[in-house]
């Protein structure tokens, strides 16, 4: 049953509607996300309206909330970056997708909505065995992981990957195309409870972080080093892990995980504090050991549509299973979903389900 609609013209698609959003009116605090109910506007020329059955969370959703985030939209804003449900109405020039497809998306901020409009370049169509949380749950991480480690890592058969936050949405992923890429994939994980995922999701080798990373994985690698690292967390993880790489490696930080506190309101001090004390690397010394930084951050993508969509395709020719759904939340205790989210203690993705 779709929302409250007011015409506003004479077509019978084009009129507004009532809907259901949480929304912030400064990025401060996360306790500061409030439920309300807003006019959503009519499409215009080559978007469409989609009733929302499911939201995907990230953790730029909560650097976003709390202003750690340097894309975060100043003054009041919806957070959220991506969704699944039904499309319920259509601009002029729309050609991909029609009214009642299923499908999931991204979108620059704004997704935790039960009706979103957005530029139907950024939708693509459900696989038809995945649910709607599944679909949700796919975009931001699944292309995070891809282009970090095919487009910016290149990796090749036979390279060991070594995979922070493991058995987290992206490092699910990563493993997984790393492997259809002939990749050696050493997880990493913040505690042990998490190594069971790892080892149902066919890793090669897996490790809890401590203090002596960097021999840990040396000794799981016979002495070998990682030519591709995937670096979320930041601080001394980031420096332990690019000392640890081979020669010709690549770091992807992609992630700042560090600079949480696990509370709703960012500690800015300590951020400041960290952000002073930040590993830095010397270029003269990276082309001495022939390494490379190469950052990522996903919302540069979303100005790409092309190269979007390309990548999507590209996923989807892996033949990929569904992606794991670690946790479920009704739209109503979204903040709920966030807090325990900002643990750092979920595995696979939190949802959120409409």
């Amino acid at each position: 049953m779709h929302g409250r609609r007011k015409a506003v013209n004479k077509s019978p698609h084009k009129a507004e509607i009532e809907r259901k959003v949480f929304r912030i009116k400064k990025a401060g605090s996360i306790d500061d996300l409030i439920q309300q109910t807003e006019l959503l506007e009519a499409p215009d020329r080559g978007e469409v309206v989609i009733k929302v059955h499911a939201i995907g969370l990230n953790f730029a959703d909560i650097f976003a909330l709390q202003g750690l985030y340097s894309a975060t939209p100043k003054g009041s804003f919806i957070p959220g970056l991506e969704y699944a449900g039904d499309v319920i109405d259509i601009g002029t020039d729309v050609t991909n997708t029609t009214v009642g497809s299923k499908v999931f998306g991204v979108t620059r901020f704004g997704a935790y909505a039960d009706y979103i409009k957005i530029n139907s370049g950024y939708i693509s169509p459900l696989p038809e065995k995945w649910s709607f949380s599944e679909g949700a749950a796919f975009p931001v991480q699944a292309l995070t992981a891809y282009y970090a480690l095919v487009n910016l890592g290149n990796i090749q058969k036979g390279q060991k990957v070594l995979i922070h936050s493991a058995a987290g949405g992206v490092g699910l992923w990563a493993n997984r195309i790393a492997k259809r890429f002939g990749g050696i994939t050493i997880g990493a994980v913040g505690n042990s409870s998490k190594l069971n995922l790892l080892d149902e999701e066919g890793f090669d080798y897996k490790l809890v972080r401590s203090a002596t990373l960097h021999d840990d994985v040396l000794e799981l690698l016979d002495g070998e080093r990682p030519d591709i690292v995937l670096e979320c967390i930041g601080g001394q993880i980031f420096k332990e892990s690019y000392r640890l790489m081979a020669n010709q490696g690549r770091i992807i930080p992609y992630g700042a995980a560090h600079f949480g506190n696990g509370k709703p309101r960012a500690n800015k001090l300590m951020s400041l504090m960290k952000y002073l004390r930040r590993p830095k690397v010397d270029p003269m010394l990276m082309m001495r050991e022939n390494k490379s930084v190469m950052g990522f951050n996903l919302i540069w993508l979303f100005e790409k549509q092309e190269l979007f969509q390309k990548s999507i395709q590209e996923i989807d020719n892996l033949g990929l299973e569904a992606p794991i759904i670690g946790h479920t939340f009704p739209f109503d205790k979204l903040k709920d979903a966030i807090k325990l989210f900002q643990t750092g203690t979920t595995t696979g993705k939190v949802v959120v389900e409409i």
